[in-house]
C-alpha cells in the first residue's frame, strides 16, 4: 500500500476533527460537572445559613424575655421609690406617677392573661 500526501492530509483532518468534536464534549461535560457540584454547594450553604438565621432567631427571642423582665423589675423599683416618698408626705406629682404606674403595670397584666 502507498502513502501519499492526499491520504495524510485527509487522516490529519480527521484526527483534528475528531480532536475538536471530542474537547468540545469534554468541555461540555466538565462545564456541566461544575455547575452540578456549584448548586449542590450552594444547597449547602443555603441551609447552613437558614440554621445560622434560626439559630439568631431564637438568640433575639431570649435577649427580648431578659431585657422585659430587667424593665418589669426597673418598673417595680420606680413604683417602690415612689410609694416611698408619698410615704414620707411628697404628693402632687408623685401620687400622679404612682397611678400611671400602677395603670401601666395593670394593662400589661392583662395584655398577658390574652
Amino acid at each position: 500500500m502507498y502513502i501519499d500526501i492526499e491520504t495524510i492530509e485527509k487522516t490529519a483532518k480527521l484526527i483534528t476533527a475528531l480532536t475538536v468534536i471530542l474537547s468540545a464534549l469534554v468541555g461540555m461535560v466538565s462545564w456541566y460537572l461544575k455547575t452540578k457540584n456549584l448548586s449542590k454547594k450552594v444547597e449547602e450553604m443555603k441551609k447552613e445559613n437558614d440554621a445560622k438565621i434560626e439559630q439568631l432567631r431564637q438568640d433575639h427571642i431570649e435577649d427580648i424575655k431578659r431585657i422585659e423582665e430587667e424593665a418589669c423589675l426597673h418598673t417595680y423599683g420606680i413604683l417602690a421609690c415612689l410609694k416611698g416618698l408619698q410615704e414620707k408626705g411628697c404628693n402632687g406629682p408623685v401620687t400622679e406617677a404612682i397611678g400611671k404606674f400602677e395603670k401601666f403595670i395593670n394593662q400589661r397584666a392583662h395584655a398577658h392573661e390574652d
